[in-house]
């Protein structure tokens, strides 16, 4: 058996690659193209593991397969290089982010460019990169011009020890996610974007797209539009109008209480001097939670009376005025009219605070006599005046006309989406383009003085008021009006690392462009994204801000497309084995092997050989430790268990997997084959090397197709039989569909039987094992380009022609039958494929071998499911 000498086989290649620039994208618009984006990476100091390529090498196959087809691909790749993490490195060790950062990238590229990416890295770009974000500065500053860029006051999520906005996600029980220091909610001077005025269009262009449903509900939950209304209350004491929006106002003669946001405006107003402290320090408490924790259905429900009172507009009743956190001042109007008979919510709010229940919807028109949840539903209407027994549908309509006629409310849209917080109080960003004027307000940056690129710092952290590390330096600051020529201040916060992101694939296109930010010829040859693959983390805000923008920039005739994103496609995850093994007591202490979420353990490392069949060997182990040798073992189910968790890789839980180490080890072709091979691209699948000693043998079989028993390479120009047509011509058509529906993992193999079947030919036909390494290259690049080479051709396999199948050699007259006796299968029969099934039923029964497993009796039933199965019930 040859030698298959990968290692040498994937320098050369890479190596010929890129010196010959092989995948420099085509500037001829007159070819079909195909554009395939990956969601691009932040360069993080952990480099790539084996989890981050799984993506990279799907696209690389469809890109690698249309260069065959004969489509001009455009395949770039970049880096996401803003962002925080760099910059609380820079905080702790005073490292300039851009040093930091480039190390990172370098280390990325070098492990993109072992795996054989067909990467036109002429194309690179890198968000934090002043050419780059010259042009994110210029498109927010079109934003700006357009209304759609404003400044507001608005309550955000602040770590007073990180000094630092959070988004909602990165605070976990009223903690920060990054720290665990308390976290406070407070005002502060923000740029918003007007996302909203986007809504109905976010939320109705998503049917013409190709993306998975799940994704698409997200968004459109996320987008959150309803049809209700928006009435008034007039509180008793002081006359102001509470206003609120309900997407049931058929329920309004149930409600009972009304429920401020705790950050409401009119709660100082309304609050009496009685309930002022319960008030002012419930205030205080709920400023320590993110609106996610506040919104969580299943918390137990808190709440203060404020003391005042607030009248019906439709009976005159006068009912009570709370605050309560689960009701958020970001959504409607910071205020609800309380059903506790139709909502859950209100339900247990009520019960727990003893507020009055009137069931105003029931299914059937009777009262419950003891209501022990809330009714939700629609139904007909009850104790509700002249309106009872009305269907509630109706009476939505009835009672909105009325409130209209009557000047206390209208029917009203609205959307649980809230403007864009677009600011930052960091250093490692965008600067925003804008200059303060005493006399002239709020001046934007003039385009021919962009960028507007970061100074040095003495410090990355944030002043002790919160202003960004740009604040402190006052000769960055200071500037004159572009307007006036008077003394002015530069906008010190930064822009939010989504900028960078929303606009990436645009750049790919013309990314050298000095005077444009896209080329209006290139942009509208290559628009839109015909595939983009990335993670389902990012199914809503990079996916929403990304398309907000490019709807903006077709309005304004800057693109051709109304849409991004054609198809999406989500990876699944590639999980890792986090190996908790048992625990140690011993001095009071845990000692663990692993990472498991529900012990506080000392994670060490364990040699796997020590575990067999899911069993630690005791005493083998504590030949390996000091402190395990006195140690207190626990047991679990009486044994020394070895546990595996699968989660997802990640530094922490010990469970990474370089992908470095499986290239040394097998090659880089073995690595992508067997990412491939895992299970279909979208699953969740767990890391076990043990099943790629399987393809790093097929990668050998292959190999060895061509090398005779001298490992000498020979291929014959001999015509093929057949049979060996029949198996090349079957493999090509699946290789076709499987790469047009992204299902590699059954091409993987459907290529593994076809080498195992032309082995067991001997074929060594040239006709066969040309078409045969084409359809290959897209999945083992180097390997291929080599054999290529030795079949005598000079130019790169990359841009050669995807062979077509041939129907006359997979058309089949007949079909081999798996014959079952009771379940079990006895025997195979091949009968025509046009042959009734009572013949076929006649043939089997009359086997020598089936009558030998029916013994003579006569079958129950016989089941026979053409071209699939037969099987005889005894």
């Amino acid at each position: 058996m040859a030698d298959y000498p990968f290692r040498e086989i994937d320098l050369k290649w890479q190596k010929f690659w890129e010196d010959n620039k092989t995948f420099k994208t085509s500037e001829n618009f007159d070819k079909p193209k195909y554009y395939a984006l990956d969601m691009f990476p932040y360069p993080s100091g952990a480099g790539l593991h084996v989890g981050h390529p799984l993506g990279y090498i799907a696209t690389d196959i469809v890109s690698r397969y249309k260069r065959l087809k004969g489509f001009n691909v455009l395949h770039p790749m970049g880096f996401d290089s803003f962002g925080l993490p760099a910059e609380l490195y820079a905080i702790k060790t005073g490292q300039h982010p851009a040093d930091t950062t480039e190390n990172n990238i370098k280390r990325f590229k070098e492990q993109m460019e072992v795996l054989g990416f067909s990467y036109d890295w002429d194309k690179e770009v890198r968000t934090s990169d002043p050419s780059y974000f010259k042009w994110s500065q210029w498109i927010f500053l079109k934003l700006f011009e357009q209304g759609l860029a404003y400044e507001a006051d608005a309550m955000i999520n602040w770590c007073p020890n990180d000094r630092t906005v959070l988004a909602n996600e990165e605070v976990k029980n009223g903690m920060c996610d990054r720290c665990g220091n308390p976290v406070i909610r407070r005002k502060m001077r923000q740029w918003i974007l007007k996302i909203t005025e986007y809504a109905d269009r976010l939320l109705g262009d998503l049917d013409g797209l190709d993306w998975p449903e799940s994704i698409k509900l997200s968004q459109i939950n996320w987008i959150g539009k309803s049809h209700g209304a928006e009435l008034s209350f007039k509180e008793k004491s002081t006359g102001e109008n509470v206003t609120v929006y309900t997407t049931r106002p058929d329920t309004i003669y149930g409600a009972t209480y009304m429920v401020l946001a705790p950050e409401h405006s009119l709660v100082e107003k309304i609050t009496t001097e009685e309930q002022r402290a319960a008030v002012d320090n419930y205030i205080l408490e709920a400023s320590k939670k993110s609106d996610l924790e506040r919104a969580e259905l299943d918390k137990t429900k808190t709440g203060v009376f404020t003391g005042a009172y607030a009248i019906n507009p439709v009976n005159g009743a006068e009912i009570p005025i709370w605050i309560s956190d689960y009701v958020l001042i970001s959504y409607g109007t910071g205020a609800i009219m309380a059903v506790p008979g139709g909502d859950e919510r209100d339900f247990e709010f009520a019960k727990k605070f003893d507020l009055q229940i009137i069931q105003v919807v029931t299914p059937d028109g009777k009262e419950m006599t003891d209501q022990q949840e809330a009714y939700p539903g629609h139904g007909l209407m009850l104790n509700s005046g002249e309106y009872n027994g009305m269907d509630s549908r109706e009476f939505t309509k009835v009672i909105i006309k009325r409130f209209e006629d009557e000047g206390v409310g209208k029917g009203a849209i609205n959307y649980k989406l809230r403007d864009w917080i677009f600011t930052r109080q960091r250093y490692w960003g965008e600067p925003i383009p804008i200059i303060h004027c005493d006399a002239c307000g709020v001046v934007p940056v003039p385009e021919d003085q962009l960028p507007v690129t970061l100074p040095e710092v003495e410090s990355y952290s944030p002043t002790e008021e919160g202003d960004s590390p740009l604040a402190k330096v006052e000769n960055w600051v200071n500037t004159t009006c572009p307007k006036c020529g008077k003394a002015a201040k530069r906008e010190t916060n930064t822009m939010p690392q989504w900028a960078g992101s929303c606009w990436y694939y645009l750049r790919y296109i013309d990314p050298t462009n000095e005077n444009q930010v896209v080329d209006k010829e290139k942009e509208k040859y290559w628009m839109n994204v015909d595939l983009y693959v990335g993670g389902a983390e990012h199914a809503v805000l990079h996916l929403l801000y990304a398309r907000f923008w490019h709807k903006v920039l077709f309005d304004l005739g800057y693109v051709s497309t109304n849409e991004p994103f054609q198809k999406l496609v989500n990876q699944g995850m590639i999980q890792g084995r986090s190996n908790f093994i048992y625990r140690i007591k011993g001095e009071n202490k845990y000692v663990s092997y692993g990472m498991r979420k529900d012990y506080d353990v000392t994670v060490h490392n364990v040699d796997i050989s020590m575990v067999h069949n899911d069993i630690l060997d005791i005493e083998a182990f504590k030949q390996t430790r000091g402190d395990a040798k006195d140690a207190e073992f626990i047991l679990e189910d009486g044994k020394y268990i070895c546990g595996w968790e699968v989660e997802k890789m990640s530094k922490s839980k010990y469970n990474v997997v370089n992908p470095d180490d499986i290239v040394e080890k097998y090659g880089a072709d073995c690595m992508r084959m067997y990412e491939m091979f895992l299970g279909p691209l979208e699953q969740f699948k767990p890391w076990n090397t043990q099943g790629i000693d399987g393809v790093f043998k097929f990668l050998r079989r292959f190999w060895n197709l061509f090398h005779d028993g001298n490992e000498n390479f020979y291929v014959s120009d001999e015509a093929p039989s057949n049979e060996e047509l029949k198996v090349l011509h079957k493999t090509i058509k699946k290789a076709e569909y499987d790469v047009e529906n992204l299902s590699f993992n059954t091409s993987v193999s459907a290529f593994m039987i076809c080498v195992n079947e032309l082995m067991a030919l001997k074929t060594n036909k040239r006709k066969i094992l040309e078409p045969l390494t084409l359809i290959v290259s897209p999945y083992a690049p180097h390997i291929c380009e080599e054999i290529w080479c030795k079949l005598g051709h000079t130019e790169s396999i990359s841009y050669a022609t995807f062979p077509i199948h041939d129907e006359q050699y997979i058309h089949e007259d007949t079909h081999e039958y798996p014959v079952s006796v009771n379940g079990k299968m006895r025997a195979k029969m091949t009968f025509a494929l046009d042959m009734a099934v009572g013949d076929i039923e006649k043939e089997v029964l009359a086997s020598e071998v089936i009558q030998k497993w029916t013994e003579g009796r006569t079958p129950k039933k016989v089941i026979i499911i053409p071209k699939k199965i037969v099987n005889i019930v005894i």
